[in-house]
Order: C-alpha cells, then sequence, then structure tokens
C-alpha cells in the first residue's frame, strides 16, 4: 500500500477539532484553544458532539465517529487536532472508513489515547498522522515554545527537518548503543498493548518504536513491556525510543520495586537494539512532535534522531 502524507497546513486554512476520547472536565480550554489557534491565522470548525459527555466518552462511539469522518469529508478542513486523550478510540476503531481516510488524507494530530487511532490509520489507510500537541490540553494556555515551534514547522513545511535540536534542559541516556534508520511506530505504551493482535496492530518491522506513559507503576509497565517481547514486536523494531514515562513510581512506598529505570534498562538488554530515553515527548509540557510512519534515523551512540524525510507535502 502507497504511504500518504497530507498537504502542509497553510495560513487561513480550516483546522477541525474533535474529542475521539474522554470528555474535558473544562470546556473554556477548548474556546482558548481555538483562538490560540485564530491567533495564528488559521480558522476553527468545532465538531457538532465534541463537548458531550457519556460517562468517560466524549459522546457515544457513533456521534464520535460522525466528527470525525464530518471532519475527513469536508474539503475544507485540512487539519484535524483532537481536544485531549483519556479513553475511548479504541472503541471506534472497527467504525471507521479507512478508506475514506486514504482517499482524503489529512494531518491529524493527538497523542495519548489517540495513539490506537494513529496506528490503525496506520495499518489500514497507511496515512501518516502526528502525535503531537492538543487543542484542550497543550493549546489551551501558554505553549512551551519547544512544543509549538517543533510542531508547527513539522505541519507547515515541506522541507526535510533534518536532526532535532533537543532541549538542553534534557539529559537524553543510552541504553544499548549503535545506528539504525527506520519508520517512527508508537505512542502511548498502554494503548500500543491494547491493539496488540489485533487487525489494527500495525507490521513493526524495521521500525523505530517509540513508548511513553503515564500513572502506571513499574510492574505494570514491566508487564506491558514483556507482552511487546512475548509477541515479537523488539525482535522486529530496529531501535527504541522512551519518552517521559510521567508519575509511573510505586504508589506505596513500603512494598519492594523495581524502579522504572531498571525496567528499562532489563528491556534494552533483552531487545539488543538502539535504545534511548529520557526523551522529550508524551504527558509533558515539552514534546516533540512525532510522525507516525516517518523515515528517521537515530544515533543511540550519541542520542540523536534525525528526520529524513517531510511529513507533509
Amino acid at each position: 500500500m502507497k504511504i500518504l502524507k497530507p498537504p502542509r497546513l497553510k495560513k487561513g486554512d480550516l483546522i477541525g477539532i474533535v474529542s475521539p476520547a474522554s470528555p474535558i472536565a473544562d470546556s473554556s480550554k477548548i474556546d482558548r484553544g481555538v483562538r490560540y489557534l485564530e491567533s495564528l491565522g488559521y480558522r476553527v470548525l468545532v465538531g457538532d458532539n465534541t463537548v458531550k459527555t457519556v460517562g468517560y466518552l466524549a459522546g457515544t462511539d457513533a456521534e464520535r465517529v460522525a466528527d470525525l469522518h464530518s471532519m475527513i469529508r469536508n474539503r475544507s478542513v485540512k487539519a484535524i487536532i483532537c481536544v485531549r486523550g483519556g479513553y475511548g478510540t479504541p472503541r471506534l476503531l472497527h467504525l471507521i472508513d479507512y478508506a475514506l481516510i486514504a482517499r482524503n488524507p489529512k494531518i491529524l494530530v493527538g497523542y495519548s489515547d489517540i495513539t490506537a487511532l494513529e496506528l490503525a490509520i496506520w495499518r489500514k489507510s497507511r496515512l501518516m498522522t502526528f502525535q503531537g500537541p492538543m487543542l484542550g490540553v497543550d493549546f489551551s494556555d501558554k505553549v512551551d515554545l519547544f512544543t509549538e515551534e517543533m510542531f508547527w514547522r513539522l505541519v507547515t513545511s515541506g522541507t526535510t527537518p533534518g536532526t532535532v535540536a533537543l532541549p538542553p534542559n534534557l539529559a537524553v541516556k543510552t541504553l544499548f548503543p549503535g545506528k539504525v534508520n527506520g519508520r517512527l511506530l508508537g505512542g502511548n505504551l498502554a494503548l500500543i498493548i491494547s491493539i496488540i493482535g489485533t487487525l489494527y496492530q500495525p507490521d513493526f518491522s524495521g521500525s523505530i518504536l517509540f513508548i511513553e506513559d503515564i500513572g502506571e507503576e513499574p510492574y505494570r509497565v514491566d508487564r506491558m513491556l514483556m507482552q511487546l517481547r512475548h509477541a515479537s514486536v523488539f525482535s522486529q523494531v530496529r531501535g527504541v525510543l522512551a519518552g517521559q514515562f510521567t508519575e509511573c513510581t510505586p504508589k506505596d512506598l513500603s512494598q519492594p520495586s523495581l524502579t522504572l529505570d531498571e525496567v528499562l534498562v532489563e528491556t534494552a538488554q533483552a531487545a539488543c537494539v538502539p535504545f534511548l530515553t529520557n526523551l522529550p515527548f508524551g504527558h509533558v509540557d515539552q514534546k516533540m512532535t512525532l510522525p507516525v510512519g516517518l523515515k528517521v534515523s537515530m544515533n543511540a551512540d550519541i542520542g540523536t534522531l534525525e528526520f529524513l524525510e517531510a511529513a507533509v507535502h
């Protein structure tokens, strides 16, 4: 299947806003995010069901899919940005029209729970999507400058970005050396696990896997990484990029536990592929935008990541 890249975003273009996962508690964040996008010269269309709440979901499955399909069908909409993650996109995967997405390739942005949606789109439509900032999380208040600069450069420019200039305040760690090329696949670890063995799992052969998570104790991260080992994912990938594992510490300090660092070191040694950790992506303000499916080069000897092609055309 041919790899698809969405057209680049230009000032004056229309950006669609959808909530394919959980509702946002403070709907004013949507308004603030819209004002931010408008201040940059874009027009904004908010999905009909974006502020609905059905338990822990932002509307029914049918309503959330309807908003997504509506934005894809609307020829004026050039990019789709998710409000937030939470939980909900795995419930939509069997309802999505992947042929429609392939016929109308557009920029799609989100992370966390949006991981399942983006990996399914890569598997079924071969469209590059973006693990990047979301409207109600990253664009509703003061935007981190590193996050902002990298995101807008990737979605507006058809030039090859080259080596990522990482923030100086983060010390990237090498857990296994080596230099490899591959296509970026990954996202939130728990959501990757949620589609392992399903029709929506991508082929990880020759890829560079990137992972992050939030609120998972070390034993739970350990369990998920072991599942990837047993599913032969680590024997298929060429390298691993670990981002921020936010609040992934033991909850009961009176009980013995491995540290997250110990879990990652053991995983890297077992995988025997170039492995970097402490990269700036995940549930943090300062985040890289990682295009799913993009060809990159990682050098774990010196801790660098290079984008070998543009993510838009």
